[in-house]
């Protein structure tokens, strides 16, 4: 037996094929780990470049969103302000109708007002007219001495228009005519007293105040007779005695001789 038989030997065991190769496995996922790893690493370190050329793209539609909604917001802005001045208008103008309705009523009650007032004054003249003439009437027909003088006792100036006014018994009646084939009633009374070198007024109404108020049952021939208020006569006529007067009356009827009681007169004025 040699004398090195029992000595160890100092050199490592050889792995076995098998130990080997699976510390070549391991390896082998180590590297393809750190491979993945740096591959990742690498594109990790490239994504800042893609965002990088993606952010204008997103600051731009950002961009138009925020124009969008500010022409929006504006358009809104808008709408709400117009339809504030719409509410602002139809409250001005429900108060401007208000206003005029309340003027409208205020001026329609004192038309009203006036027309009653009116009313009453012209019911009250017909009921003073309808009493004259009533004794009028009476008086005519009773051939009281006051309605009944003869005009043979007219004398100088009435005699004179109390001729003039029954010479024009028969001629037309035209509205505005003094003669001397046509006229109107104030135009009769007129053109008569002229006769006379007495001027009159043209009118009826201002030839109702001419002279001196007398009383319908102290008439004397070549009084005026006026049919109306004093003052505002629509009709005149001449008193030629013996309960009678001379007028011109209307288109119909033209210039007439007429009693008394024909048409009752409502007063009376003397200028002679």
């Amino acid at each position: 037996m040699s004398h090195t038989a029992h000595i160890r030997s100092h050199r490592k065991p050889r792995r076995s094929a098998s130990t080997l190769a699976m510390r070549a496995g391991v390896a082998g996922g180590v590297l393809s780990t750190l491979a993945v790893a740096g591959a990742s690493g690498s594109a990790n370190a490239a994504e800042p470049v893609t965002q990088t050329l993606e952010l204008p793209t997103l600051t731009a539609d950002l961009a138009a969103q925020a124009a969008q909604s500010a022409d929006a917001t504006q358009q809104a802005a808008a709408n709400y302000q117009l339809q504030a001045e719409r509410d602002a208008a139809a409250a001005n103008a429900a108060k401007q109708a208000k206003a005029d309705l309340a003027d409208a009523k205020q001026k329609a009650a004192a038309a009203k007002k006036k027309a009653e007032e009116a009313a009453r004054k012209e019911a009250a003249a017909r009921a003073s007219r309808s009493a004259e003439r009533t004794t009028l009437s009476t008086t005519a027909s009773t051939g009281s001495t006051s309605t009944s003088t003869s005009t043979s006792t007219a004398t100088g100036s009435a005699a004179a228009v109390v001729s003039f006014v029954k010479a024009q018994i028969g001629k037309a009646y035209v509205s505005g005519a003094t003669g001397p084939s046509a006229y109107d009633c104030s135009g009769l009374v007129q053109t008569a007293f002229k006769q006379v070198g007495i001027s009159l007024p043209r009118v009826s109404q201002d030839q109702s105040t001419a002279g001196t108020q007398v009383s319908l049952s102290n008439l004397q021939p070549g009084d005026i007779l006026y049919w109306g208020s004093a003052g505002s006569a629509y009709h005149v006529a001449v008193y030629v005695g013996d309960g009678m007067f001379v007028g011109a009356q209307n288109p119909s009827s033209g210039v007439g001789e007429h009693p008394l009681s024909y048409d009752p007169p409502t007063g009376a004025v003397r200028v002679l």
